[in-house]
């Protein structure tokens, strides 16, 4: 018997001494990450046992806590909400073929342009269903409670990035229909969406209640902070990640596309992941001390802003 030259383990890199933020926890953490769960598990009779074993140990309402842990526990409880539905779209994409991740995001956007009644329309060659699907009803659920003190600029960004993360979502599907694994740099950029970070960046502004003008939003500083924030999130996720993805056969991982392409070995590929984490972090500080005023009133919510972006590195 031919022992496997494949290697059977690697070593998570040390992505926690580079970080030096301070790591709080909301006051009210534990008992809104219950309610959360409990309030998808009960909206989703179709899941299975093992589904809902997972749902509630994926602590998506901890993570919240750690990454908005100064919002009031009314907002809490509304974006750790989209939290769980985040990782609950997540799961429910991976697999799907693309004409099916068309149709949720279209269930899901509808819930969003039209957040009082479901709303079918006629688009080119597809018709929405007459009866709303169950994740375009908790959409409509968590973003009725948001938009009540949400303001139009994060409303905005909300729905616009919740419509990058599908138009990438669906891109990863015609590439898993065609068995295409991408170069490094068409993964990087549509794994920036894929992430779904990008809507939990306005939910940033919705929890601080605070709506940035777009002349901040659209600085390069401004920009550049969200982006290394993202790229430590997603990329730090691709290493925690990995076993359980290439288990199943799912190439939409870093790793992957660096043993692929960059002819690296599993442990070097890691590795090399984790000194681009580190590296996001150095982006993040060396851009934050470059970070423009534009008077008193906004540099207070800049400064709360940048300080939410930092709770997500270190949550």
């Amino acid at each position: 018997m031919v022992a496997s030259l494949e290697p059977d383990c690697f070593i998570i890199p040390d992505l926690i001494s580079h970080c030096n933020f301070p790591l709080a926890y909301h006051p009210n953490g534990d008992e809104i990450a219950q309610q959360s769960v409990e309030w998808l598990d009960s909206c989703c009779p179709e899941l299975s046992t093992k589904q809902r074993h997972a749902l509630r140990g994926l602590q998506a309402g901890e993570l919240t806590a750690y990454c908005y842990n100064t919002t009031t526990p009314q907002r809490l409880r509304v974006v750790s909400d989209f939290m769980n539905y985040l990782f609950h779209l997540d799961n429910i994409s991976d697999g799907m073929m693309t004409r099916e991740t068309e149709t949720l995001s279209n269930v899901v956007m509808n819930a969003l342009w039209f957040s009082e009644k479901y709303t079918p329309t006629l688009m080119e060659k597809y018709e929405q269903p007459k009866v709303e699907l169950n994740p375009g009803k908790l959409a409509r659920d968590f973003w009725a409670r948001c938009i009540e003190d949400a303001g139009p600029g994060v409303q905005a960004r909300f729905k616009e990035t919740l419509g990058f993360f599908f138009e990438a979502v669906n891109i990863q599907a015609r590439m898993r229909d065609e068995d295409d694994i991408p170069d490094l740099e068409s993964y990087i950029a549509f794994r920036r969406d894929t992430s779904g970070c990008k809507p939990c960046w306005a939910l940033i502004e919705y929890a601080l209640g605070i709506d940035l003008p777009q002349s901040v939003t659209e600085h390069p500083i401004i920009e550049a902070l969200n982006q290394a924030t993202n790229d430590l999130v997603t990329w730090s996720n691709d290493i925690f990640s990995y076993n359980v993805e290439q288990s199943r056969g799912d190439t939409h991982n870093m790793i992957v596309i660096l043993m692929k392409h960059r002819g690296l070995a599993l442990q070097s590929a890691v590795d090399h992941v984790g000194d681009l984490c580190a590296q996001t972090i150095d982006s993040f500080i060396e851009n934050r001390a470059m970070i423009p005023s534009w008077g008193s009133e906004t540099d207070e919510m800049v400064h709360k802003y940048v300080n939410g972006l930092q709770d997500w590195i270190v949550g």
